[in-house]
């Protein structure tokens, strides 16, 4: 019995019951940590069936597991990222360590507090604001305010100080209060410490307001000394600017959180506050293990927990199945009530539609366009459980009028970029009246006959058929290319309501989602969009030429009145059908008889040009059969 089965054998016994799950490879070290709402039915799942490269890849890994059973999901939520926080295990989603939050400490019990810049607030009695986004934009915060607010940047411990030297270079250019003068007054320092709370609190117009009334009393007093100091105090506050902005962030109202599958993985989380955008975070990372809905779920807990402060909405990109337990461990964080929220519809949409669009542009911003086709071959061939990598995609679609001009046109992409070159265009030669299906199978059969008798034109052999409509093309597709003895993967591209491709599907009718990665779905997209214009374009340069030789064929209708014909009844259904009174009122009464008189020569006649295909010319590249 191999390992795996013994594996299998043991999580089978495992309870139907909430709990956690850790993963051991051959020397002990846990390499995976999960939770489950049923352990025996989550782990066991490992252990059996086909799973995606990246997932069996750590399942062949795993030597041994060990589970632990709590009472609710909650609990199991909470454990699980305690667990990889303390274990950072190899395959789990993880935030890099090394990108902190730091908050400003300031500890008011002090004569004279200073600010400093820690890593996380801890329970000693100061009070601690942000988290603001790196150090470097910390200090810069606390640079900007402390020149706005005229505070003391040196080296000198108050009070120890006061008296002792004479004021520095900063007091000279007016960039400080000079609280080391042995004139300077306590209550002044603690005043504008006070006023610099404010403003890390997010409390700025309240601060504005009370400078303002401060400098209008002062003015009345005729204490114009002061006035003016109040004066310039506003004016440094409503230069602070961008800063403010970014204090602003530590006090969202909302966070939009954005997740992207590319070349590389993104999690991004925009900042609201009263709807206005004041901040972003992203991280970027390999491609998660996980599904989007649970990857999305562990990285916002690393994020919150790491973070320290948390908003009163996060709006997520997808439903989470543990969204009550996630709210409730970071409502008991926060110490207030964080709603976790999926918006469908209405304003909430585009908040997370920009929070996915700054995730992808993450994304984009480091990987190369090649890097990126590569990754969405890559995930078509995990997904689609291909032999190869799917470097040539062949597809084809249909495209009729009725029983009129059935042709089929065929694209190409390499390396997930178009090869029009190897595009080509077959018109139906056995199928005569409007079948999809006997199209397709023609149209399949034709092209890989040709490779078969070893044309050159059609040696190269897609590694992938995407097929123009539903399961029941792709099987038509697949007996087609089984009855040449040839055996390749065939999928159909499902549209939406929309007409947008939402999904491949199998010839045994198994949907394959794709909307959920966004790169993948604008590739499949556009293949068939391509597929689709090609074989329109195709069927209307027939249907042209076919018109242009019936009318061409009637005594007296040239260019000019094949024109003024085609401009008025558009079709040539239209012109047979008109009585030559009607057709008097576009041309000349002796060529309206001749038209007249040539779709009507005999009762019941039809001439074949009504009907007759125009020849492929070599820009066209029909097959030639």
């Amino acid at each position: 019995m191999s390992n795996r089965d013994v594996l299998l054998e043991k999580a089978n016994r495992l309870p139907l019951l909430p709990g956690v799950y850790l993963m051991h490879d051959s020397d002990g070290a846990i390499i995976y940590v999960g939770k489950a709402k049923k352990l025996k039915n989550r782990v066991s799942s490992y252990f059996h069936g086909d799973h995606l490269p990246k997932v069996e890849a750590m399942v062949q890994k795993v030597a041994d597991f060990e589970v632990v059973v709590v009472n609710s999901e909650f609990e199991a939520l909470m454990l699980e990222n305690a667990l990889i926080k303390r274990h950072q295990p190899h395959y789990n989603i993880l935030l890099k360590d090394d990108k902190g939050y730091p908050f400003v400490r300031l500890d008011l019990r002090e004569e004279y507090p200073r600010f400093t810049v820690v890593n996380r607030p801890a329970q000693d009695g100061a009070r601690y604001f942000g988290p603001f986004g790196g150090r470097g934009t910390t200090f810069g915060i606390l640079n900007t305010l402390q020149k706005a607010l005229l505070l003391p940047t040196c080296s000198r411990i108050f009070p120890r100080d006061v008296g002792k030297d004479r004021p520095c270079l900063s007091y000279q250019m007016g960039l400080c209060s000079g609280y080391c003068r042995s004139e300077a007054k306590a209550e002044d320092y603690r005043d504008s410490i006070s006023q610099a709370v404010l403003v890390l609190s997010g409390r700025t117009d309240e601060l504005k307001e009370a400078l303002t009334k401060k400098m209008e009393q002062a003015a009345e007093e005729l204490r114009f000394e002061n006035a003016a100091q109040y004066r310039d105090r506003l004016r440094a506050i409503d230069n602070l600017g961008n800063r403010q902005t970014v204090i602003a962030t530590a006090f969202a109202d909302t966070d939009a959180v954005g997740f992207f599958r590319g070349a590389k993985t993104c999690f991004a989380v925009l900042h609201y506050v009263d709807g206005a955008l004041t901040g972003k975070d992203f991280e970027l990372m390999e491609e998660p293990l996980e599904e989007d809905a649970e990857a999305v779920c562990g990285l916002l807990l690393q994020y919150y927990d790491r973070r320290g402060t948390m908003p009163r909405t996060v709006l997520l990109p997808v439903d989470i199945e543990d969204e009550e337990a996630a709210a409730q461990l970071l409502s008991e964080k926060a110490g207030h009530r964080v709603q976790l929220f999926t918006p469908k519809r209405g304003e909430k949409t585009v908040l997370i539609e920009t929070a996915n669009l700054n995730a992808r542009e993450e994304v984009r911003r480091i990987t190369t366009l090649n890097q990126r086709r590569s990754k969405t071959l890559e995930w078509l061939q995990r997904t689609l459980e291909l032999p190869t990598l799917p470097r040539r995609i062949e597809s084809f679609d249909i495209s009729n009028t009725g029983s009129f001009g059935i042709v089929a046109g065929m694209v190409v992409f390499v390396d997930g970029k178009p090869l029009k070159r190897d595009y080509r265009m077959f018109k139906m030669k056995t199928v005569t009246e409007q079948d999809d299906y006997a199209s397709m199978y023609e149209a399949v059969s034709r092209r890989f006959s040709r490779a078969i008798e070893g044309d050159e034109k059609f040696a190269d052999v897609p590694d992938l058929l995407l097929i123009d409509g539903g399961d029941t093309h792709a099987a038509t597709a697949e007996r087609a290319l089984s009855d040449l003895g040839l055996m390749l993967p065939v999928f159909g591209m499902v549209k939406d309501d929309r007409h947008r491709t939402r999904a491949l599907i199998t010839s045994q009718g198994r949907e394959i989602g794709i909307v959920g990665n966004q790169a993948v779905f604008a590739f499949i997209g556009t293949i068939q969009e391509e597929v689709h214009r090609y074989s329109i374009e195709y069927h209307r340069k027939l249907r042209s030429a076919s018109i242009r030789s019936t009318l061409d064929e009637i005594p007296g209708v040239g260019e000019k009145r094949r024109s003024q014909l085609l401009r008025k009844f558009k079709t040539i259904r239209a012109i047979r059908e008109a009585s030559v009174a009607q057709l008097r009122e576009v041309v000349p009464g002796n060529t309206a008889q001749a038209v007249f008189d040539y779709f009507h020569a005999a009762e019941g006649e039809t001439h074949a040009g009504d009907y007759r295909d125009s020849p492929g010319t070599a820009a066209e590249r029909t097959d030639g059969l």
